[in-house]
């Protein structure tokens, strides 16, 4: 196999007809030049070039390669520019693994910028599956994940989307929704909701921040999705803590800074080094962190 530079070579020489001119093109000195025509001549079996006393003259094999040398080149310089990525007409499927937090508060606005930007990228969302994370990653089965840090498996490229916070949410009709805000005794003794991701938990970061302080609060109601909270809230006295964007995009809901300091968390999106230099995918990373950017 011929060496890439030494097909470079042949082109300088075949153009300026001049091993000094050909030297200095390439950024060689002569005698590089000199022992790279050497070694062109023993890979095609042929002079390729013959001297004069106004330069070198290209054999009839030299003249035979210049137009498909040209050709070779141009494909390899193409190949080796990165390639463009126009979201107009991008015609790609795109595979997110989300939380039930995550769908509606990153996805859902997501969603419609993409749809304007890009209307033929088609999106599927899986939910995450934190102990197959990295494989699905690695395997091509998904190329987002919307996590956190601590959940963010190692040697994954990882880029901060917001700082998420808690607050308490009640329906406008509950009989604490018009005061100003809500003690901590107030809040113990009201019934609460709460959402448990793996299902039947009755405590959470709520119930780890009371503990702090020697409180403690009665929850009665618990699921596993955000998405059914609202409709058991506004149509309940129940009370519950959730994230703040969550809360702000439910309607019918009044919304208190909890009695008790309650620690947020941060969303991130990950990604494998399979896609990490994909221009399509560094793209749609950018309009998700856009996106997340503008809704803060």
């Amino acid at each position: 196999m011929i060496d890439l530079n030494l097909l470079k070579a042949l082109d300088a020489l075949l153009d300026e007809r001049n091993v000094t001119r050909a030297a200095q093109r390439l950024s060689l000195t002569q005698p590089a030049v000199s022992a790279m025509l050497t070694r062109l001549r023993e890979s095609f079996g042929d002079p390729l070039f013959v001297r004069t006393q106004r330069g070198i003259v290209p054999t009839e094999r030299a003249l035979e390669l210049a137009e498909p040398l040209k050709r070779i080149l141009a494909d390899v310089e193409s190949m080796l520019q990165p390639p463009s990525f126009d979201p107009a007409v991008a015609d790609l499927t795109l595979t997110i693994a989300a939380t039930d937090y995550a769908l509606q508060a990153v996805v859902v606005p997501f969603l419609s910028a993409l749809r304007q930007h890009a209307p033929g990228i088609r999106t599927v969302i899986l939910p995450v599956r934190h102990e197959r994370l990295y494989e699905q990653l690695q395997r091509g089965d998904i190329d987002l994940a919307l996590i956190t840090p601590d959940t963010t498996p190692p040697d994954l490229h990882a880029r901060r989307l917001f700082d998420e916070r808690y607050v308490c949410v009640m329906r406008d009709g509950h009989p604490d929704a018009s005061k100003k805000s809500l003690s901590l005794d107030r809040f113990c003794s009201l019934d609460h909701a709460l959402v448990s991701y793996n299902g039947g938990s009755l405590t959470g970061v709520t119930d780890e921040a009371l503990a702090r302080v020697g409180r403690v609060r009665r929850v009665t109601v618990s699921v596993t999705s955000f998405l059914v909270l609202p409709e058991i809230l506004r149509s309940s006295d129940l009370i519950a803590v959730v994230p703040s964007r969550l809360a702000t995009q439910a309607e019918g809901l009044a919304i208190f800074s909890p009695p008790v300091d309650i620690p947020g968390f941060t969303k991130t999106v990950a990604w494998h080094e399979r896609t990490h230099h994909a221009p399509g995918h560094r793209w749609v990373r950018a309009l998700l962190t856009q996106t997340c950017e503008s809704m803060s």
